[in-house]
């Protein structure tokens, strides 16, 4: 089902639904446009939109002028405080903004009527540059005390954030090209896993300084190693998307070969993969050059269980929203959210296909 779509001012390239109970409904979505010539830059924004899916409304209530973004990321849930989003920026900063109430800058005071806590908007509280080079994704630790910065020179920085303060506590040469995937291990938040164009999958214990390798995979991934993320639901299990067009499913205590040795084609490039936030198993993937799938884990079995394909261009940023919670104390069945690069279009919809396992 359809709920709304809508151009942004600039290539979409991703798309996160705040995790935090309150702010549920709240959606940021970022850009990166490249101004060519003799002078090229790199600009960006930030757009914040109210996304109720029951009244299929999809309304922008805030945008942020930024550099060019190629990640954003809310702190998690579950680690209390206010939300934070973190984006990862062409100019290689690192920056934090936090939700403030805005009410006092929307002038259309019936939108402000249906907005979560009664109108937010993104401050900047923290800003650092990291480095020269650009940095090309990002991740939090579970209590949201440091974020993982990938960059474009292959390096990996650990930035810590205390009270609004940001501090590079590790650096290092992680990769010989661009590295597009970093994420925290949610069980044991001392590893933190990445992934880069040198098709290289890696593993490092932030307890040493210098970090040393866990262990490094350079053999299955036959292109560059987009996105990494591990189970929520299972310690485990682990799964890596790359420009080779494959989803893979590993256990991290024999990382030598995938679950699956083939895993799952998805065609197209898989740049981004999503956990459902309350369906185990339930995974959403943006495919590049063939749009967006919804995708079954079941033991070792992986299976496409939907398509959308509505997207004219590059599929990059999705993500699910977090479902409200009805009387029966069950969590009804969030939107989806997706963007596509060249059409700067943003669409929130709802699958078609029964999400239970």
């Amino acid at each position: 089902m359809e709920i709304g779509h809508c151009l942004l001012d600039g290539n979409a390239d991703a798309v996160e639904f705040c995790p935090h109970d309150s702010f549920r409904r709240v959606l940021a979505a970022s850009t990166y446009t490249l101004q060519e010539g003799d002078h090229p830059s790199r600009s960006g924004s930030i757009s914040l939109f109210n996304v109720d899916a029951e009244s299929r409304r999809l309304q922008l209530f805030h945008r942020v002028e930024t550099a060019g973004i190629f990640d954003i990321k809310w702190s998690p849930g579950g680690a209390g405080g206010a939300p934070l989003l973190a984006q990862a920026d062409a100019d290689g900063y690192l920056r934090v903004h936090h939700l403030d109430c805005c009410s006092d800058v929307l002038e259309d005071r019936d939108l402000l009527d249906t907005l979560p806590d009664g109108g937010n908007c993104l401050k900047e509280v923290s800003g650092e540059q990291v480095s020269s080079s650009m940095c090309l994704c990002l991740d939090w630790n579970p209590s949201a005390t440091s974020i993982s910065v990938g960059l474009s020179d292959g390096s990996l920085s650990i930035i810590s954030l205390m009270e609004s303060k940001l501090d590079i506590q590790q650096e290092w040469k992680a990769h010989e090209f661009e590295l597009w995937a970093t994420t925290f291990d949610i069980y044991q938040p001392q590893l933190v896993y990445t992934g880069s164009d040198d098709c290289k999958f890696s593993c490092w214990d932030l307890r040493d300084c210098p970090s040393n390798f866990v262990f490094q995979n350079s053999k299955i991934h036959k292109m560059g190693v987009c996105c990494i993320t591990k189970s929520p639901s299972n310690s485990h299990m682990l799964f890596t998307g790359s420009y080779d067009e494959y989803l893979r499913v590993w256990d991290v205590r024999s990382i030598s070969k995938p679950v699956n040795e083939t895993s799952i084609c998805l065609g197209g490039g898989v740049w981004r993969i999503k956990h459902h936030p309350s369906v185990p198993g339930l995974l959403l993937a943006a495919c590049m050059h063939n749009g967006f799938a919804v995708v079954k884990i079941k033991g070792e079995k992986a299976e496409v269980i939907e398509t959308y394909n509505k997207h004219g261009s590059l599929a990059y940023g999705a993500d699910w929203q977090r479902g409200e919670v009805c009387q029966e104390g069950k969590s009804m069945s969030g939107a989806v959210a997706t963007c596509s690069f060249y059409d700067q279009l943003l669409r929130i919809w709802m699958p078609e296909s029964d999400l239970e396992i």
